[in-house]
C-alpha cells in the first residue's frame, strides 16, 4: 500500500498545480522561488504566514553538466493510463552523475515498475519530498536515514522501469507532504520553474 506511488498520482488525487513566482529576499534574491499552493493551511517549508507560501531555498539542478537552458518543462505532459507526468525529466548521458538538489535525509530507496531504481529523499525540514527515478544505480556510499548535504552523488541517470530501453534522464519530481510517514503521498510541485533560474 505505502507502495502505490510510482511516477505520478492518480487523476482523482490531482490538486491544481501551485503558482511558482521569483521573490526577492534580503540575503540573496536570486537563489530563492516562492510557491503558492492551495493548501496554506498546512505547515510548509519556510512558510510566509502573510501570503500562505512556501519559500524554497535555490535547488541544484541535480545532474551534474546539466544547465537551466537544457531543462524541457514536461511537469503537465500526458502519460498512460490517463496520468499527468507531475515531474520533469532531466535528459543525461548514460551514467551521467545524479547529486542531491538540496539537504535532507533520504527517506527511501525503492524499485518499481514504473520508476525503476528510485529515491525519495526529505527536504531538511521534512516538508518536501525530492524523488529521483529512471536510476541506472544509487550510490555505494548512501543509504536510507543519512543526512545528505546538497551537491551529493546519490545515483547515476539511467533507464529503468518504464522509461525505455535507451531513453536515458532522470524523472524528478517534488511534492509537499503532511507527514513525514506518508512520504509517498503528497501534493506536486513543478520543478520546472524552481531550477530554470
Amino acid at each position: 500500500e505505502n507502495e502505490k506511488r510510482e511516477e505520478s498520482k492518480v487523476e482523482t488525487d490531482k490538486k491544481e498545480a501551485p503558482k511558482v513566482e521569483k521573490t526577492a529576499n534580503s540575503n540573496d534574491s536570486a537563489n530563492t522561488a516562492t510557491v503558492t499552493t492551495e493548501k496554506t493551511q498546512t505547515p510548509t517549508p519556510r512558510q510566509n504566514t502573510s501570503s500562505g507560501a512556501i519559500v524554497f531555498s535555490k535547488l541544484m539542478i541535480p545532474v551534474v553538466g546539466v544547465k537551466p537552458e537544457n531543462l524541457r518543462d514536461t511537469f503537465n505532459d500526458s502519460r498512460s493510463d490517463n496520468r499527468v507526468h507531475d515531474a520533469i525529466d532531466i535528459m543525461a548521458e548514460k551514467n551521467a552523475v545524479v547529486i542531491a538538489a538540496a539537504d535532507g535525509e533520504i527517506a527511501r530507496f525503492f524499485d518499481s515498475e514504473r520508476g525503476g531504481i528510485t529515491i525519495y529523499q526529505y527536504s531538511a525540514d521534512k516538508k518536501l519530498i525530492y524523488y529521483y527515478a529512471h536510476l541506472d544505480r544509487r550510490a555505494e556510499n548512501i543509504k536510507e536515514g543519512d543526512f545528505i548535504k546538497q551537491g551529493t552523488t546519490i545515483g547515476y541517470v539511467g533507464d529503468t522501469g518504464n522509461s525505455g530501453a535507451g531513453n536515458y534522464h532522470l524523472h524528478f519530481a517534488i511534492w509537499t507532504i503532511d507527514d513525514p510517514k506518508r512520504f509517498y503521498d503528497g501534493t506536486n510541485i513543478n520543478p520546472y520553474p524552481l531550477l530554470s533560474k
